[in-house]
């Protein structure tokens, strides 16, 4: 029998900590990078740090948050490439609407679904 997800059973991974931390330039967006460490606090050297980009961009409905990982070894590589991100991932955001408008297409609606029936298996 597997374990359940209790509040008693609940506990942290010590194995895979990681301290966060955020920058920003307080008008384009934040770069978070997430350093693993070592239960007792120290840098774990044989994890590498990674990092995220994270914007918002205005719709007509209000602001959208967008963000992306960034391939980067080090704080200056990931503001440089903060663009290629955040660009990358509202490419992956139109691509995901367009595919999803297009399974909506294609989706068959019989005269009964749309009185709000149920499908009759004979």
């Amino acid at each position: 029998m597997a374990e359940e997800n209790t509040l008693e059973n609940i506990k942290i991974d010590g194995a895979n900590l990681w301290k966060e931390e955020h920058i920003t330039d307080l008008k384009v967006g934040n770069i978070r990078k997430l350093t693993p460490i070592k239960v007792d606090g120290t840098e774990d050297e044989a994890r590498t740090a990674t990092y995220s980009a994270t914007t918002n961009i205005m719709t007509p409905n209000g602001a959208l948050p967008i963000s992306g990982e960034i391939e980067a070894t080090n704080l200056a590589e990931a503001v440089e490439k903060f663009p290629d991100a955040i660009n990358a991932a509202v490419k992956k955001l139109q691509d995901d609407m367009v595919r999803m408008q297009q399974e909506q297409a294609n989706k068959i609606v019989t005269p009964d679904q749309l009185r709000g029936g149920n499908d009759i298996i004979i």
